[in-house]
């Protein structure tokens, strides 16, 4: 059953935004989960402590730093704004008069092959994993109304949760994104109001408390099920807590930092993964293999996010996409997308 013509539909169907509508905010929070990513992924990319006994390891601020505001917190971030992408699709098949299952299908295809060639470099690549997740909840962000979606969403990740986490919750994350979108999640983000400052406040204390508890376990006993649903937690007063600072004059910083950044996603998980995996083969000493504590890793990570940045500003300010989200477009949507012009 579709939703166009269904009398269901019209009581559940999602208050669409104009066409042309960019939300600036979302691309700022990929932008910012991105970074979040990076100094998630530089220890695996640097073989951090690979030639290292468990006993061998040593406790360093840095680890710490990472474990409490870093590790868990940012991957569910960007998995639900791919979901939430992915309903942003349908609607973008309809407004055209196409049904969305060949630009979908096509998109996830893609995805999955990106993520095959990526995995060349970095095995710890999620874009095969989102891929997949994509064509397990796609049928319901295609044909169920938004809120049999959100309940798919809840009970998935629930059960995730229950096998063990990790890429478990996917699938779950994936559906909440999508329903999110068909409720306004977006909108409702950019105009900020009592209710996200309620979210925010509920879900940084819930967070915060959630961290100390970490902490007072230690690194041995708060990995997995306490980390994982910490994480999620403080997840949602990262991006509530982003959209509160956005209705202020820091808006131009976190924009002029992120929004680039977010809006060529894609070709900056990718190079960036790239040009460590490079540095690490080509420089002597920034093979970790042989130390625990990640801080020449972060700030590695830091000054690469710092270029891209930079680089991705410079980039759209002359063309439309990233040269991956031209790529991942033209395929999506069968015809050469526009890549002149300025997005910025």
């Amino acid at each position: 059953m579709s939703h166009t013509g269904s009398s269901l539909d019209s009581v559940t169907a999602p208050p669409s935004p104009p066409s042309s509508t960019r939300w600036r905010l979302v691309d700022t929070i990929r932008g910012f989960a991105l970074a979040g990513i990076l100094l998630t992924n530089v220890g695996s990319l640097t073989t951090l402590g690979y030639g290292l006994e468990a006993g061998d390891w040593r406790p360093s601020v840095g680890a710490t730093a990472l474990d409490l505001l870093v590790e868990s917190r940012f991957v569910p971030i960007f998995c639900f704004l791919f979901g939430l992408s992915l309903q942003l699709i349908v609607t973008s098949a309809r407004r055209r008069g196409s049904s969305p299952w060949p630009p979908l299908l096509l998109r996830l295809g893609a995805l999955f092959g990106m993520g095959l060639l990526h995995a060349l470099v970095f095995p710890g690549d999620v874009l095969r994993i989102y891929a997949v997740g994509g064509l397990l909840i796609l049928p319901l962000a295609i044909l169920a109304p938004r809120v049999i979606v959100a309940v798919a969403g809840v009970v998935l990740l629930a059960a995730g949760f229950a096998v063990g986490g990790g890429m478990a919750t996917v699938p779950g994350l994936l559906a909440l994104g999508s329903a999110s979108a068909s409720f306004g999640l977006p909108a409702a983000l950019e105009r900020g109001g009592p209710r996200v400052v309620r979210v925010f406040v509920v879900s940084a204390l819930v967070g915060a408390a959630g961290a100390a508890l970490q902490l007072l376990l230690g690194p041995e006993l708060s990995y997995g099920f306490v980390a994982e649903s910490v994480g999620m937690v403080l997840s949602v007063a990262y991006v509530t807590g982003f959209a509160l600072l956005w209705r202020t004059p820091v808006r131009r910083v976190l924009a002029a930092a992120f929004e680039a950044l977010g809006r060529m996603a894609l070709t900056n998980y990718v190079s960036a993964s790239i040009v460590i995996a490079s540095v690490v083969a080509l420089v002597p000493g920034v093979d970790a293999s042989e130390r625990s504590d990640p801080t020449p890793g972060l700030l590695l990570a830091l000054g690469l996010l710092v270029v891209q940045a930079v680089a991705s500003r410079l980039w759209l300010t002359r063309l439309s996409y990233g040269p991956v989200e031209w790529l991942w477009r033209t395929i999506t949507w069968r015809s050469v997308a526009r890549l002149r012009g300025g997005a910025l």
